[in-house]
C-alpha cells in the first residue's frame, strides 16, 4: 500500500481538507514573513513589474500542468468505474445465459457466480482500498472457468450460448484484472514531485511583490496557496478510485448480486 493510500485511509475527508487548508495558509504566511524580515520593501517595489511578468508566466505553465494532471486523474477514476461496471454486467449476462444450458450445469454455475459476486462485495472491495485482491474471489472465478472447461454443449442453441458465455467470461476476467490494477496505480510519484515544486515556486513568487501592508499581502498569498492546495487535494482524492471518502462503491455489484 502506497503513502497516498495510507493518508486517504487514515484520515476522514473533512479533517484532511482542514489540515490541507491550514497547512497551506501557515506555510504561505511563514514564507512571506521570512521574505519581509530579510528583503527591504523598497527593493522589491522597484522590481514589481518584472515580478508580475514572471509570476504570470509561471502561473500559466503551472495551470496547464495542473489541468493536465487533473484530467488524467479523472480519466483514471472514470476508467476504473467503467471496468467495474462492465465486470458486473458480464456477471449478470453469464447468470442469465445459464438458463440456456442443461439443468445440472445451470444449477452448478449460478451458485458459483453468486458466490463470486458476494465475495467481491463483502471482501475484495475492502481489500481494493489497500491495492490488494481477494484469494477467495480468484478461486471462485477459477471454479467457474473449470466448470465451462469441462462442459460439452450438445445442441446448437447451447453451442451458441456457450460461445457467447466464454466471451463474457473472458471479459469478466479481464475487467477484474484491470479493476485490481486501477486500485494500485495512481499518478506517477514524479508528477507529484513536480506538482508540489510548482506549487511552492508559484506561491513563493507572490512573496516578492513590494507591498506596504503585511496583512493584505498575507491574505493574497494565502488565498493563492489555498486554491492550489485544494486543487491538489482534489487530484489526490481521485488518484486511487477505491480508496478514501471519494472511492467507488460496490453498488453495481450489489445490483448484480440480485440477478
Amino acid at each position: 500500500m502506497g503513502f497516498i493510500q495510507t493518508i486517504l485511509l487514515s484520515m476522514p475527508i473533512a479533517l484532511l481538507i482542514i489540515v490541507v487548508v491550514l497547512a497551506a495558509i501557515a506555510l504561505s504566511i511563514l514564507g512571506l514573513w521570512i521574505v519581509w524580515q530579510f528583503v527591504p520593501r523598497h527593493i522589491l517595489k522597484t522590481h514589481n513589474e518584472l515580478t508580475d511578468a514572471m509570476l504570470e508566466v509561471i502561473s500559466l505553465a503551472y495551470t496547464v500542468l495542473l489541468a493536465f494532471v487533473a484530467v488524467i486523474s479523472w480519466q483514471n477514476f472514470d476508467a476504473a468505474k467503467f471496468h467495474a461496471e462492465k465486470e458486473a454486467n458480464c456477471l449478470v449476462g453469464l447468470h442469465r445465459s445459464a438458463a440456456a444450458f442443461e439443468k445440472p450445469f445451470r444449477d452448478e454455475l449460478r451458485p458459483l457466480l453468486e458466490d463470486y459476486a458476494h465475495i467481491v462485495i463483502n471482501e475484495e472491495w475492502q481489500l481494493l482500498s489497500k491495492g490488494e485482491e481477494s484469494a477467495k474471489a480468484s478461486a471462485a472465478l477459477r471454479k467457474v472457468w473449470g466448470l465451462y472447461a469441462n462442459y460439452e454443449p450438445k445442441t446448437e442453441k447451447e453451442k451458441a450460448f456457450f460461445a457467447e458465455s466464454l466471451s463474457k467470461l473472458d471479459d469478466l476476467r479481464e475487467m477484474r484484472r484491470l479493476r485490481i490494477i486501477d486500485s494500485r496505480s495512481g499518478i506517477h510519484p514524479l508528477l507529484w514531485i513536480i506538482l508540489i515544486i510548482g506549487a511552492v515556486v508559484t506561491v513563493s513568487f507572490t512573496f516578492f511583490f513590494g507591498s506596504d501592508k503585511f496583512i493584505v499581502h498575507a491574505i493574497m498569498a494565502s488565498a493563492l496557496a489555498v486554491i492550489i492546495a485544494l486543487i491538489l487535494f482534489t487530484i489526490l482524492s481521485f488518484d486511487f478510485p477505491f480508496t478514501g471518502s471519494m472511492r467507488l462503491e460496490p453498488e453495481i455489484f450489489q445490483q448484480a448480486a440480485n440477478f
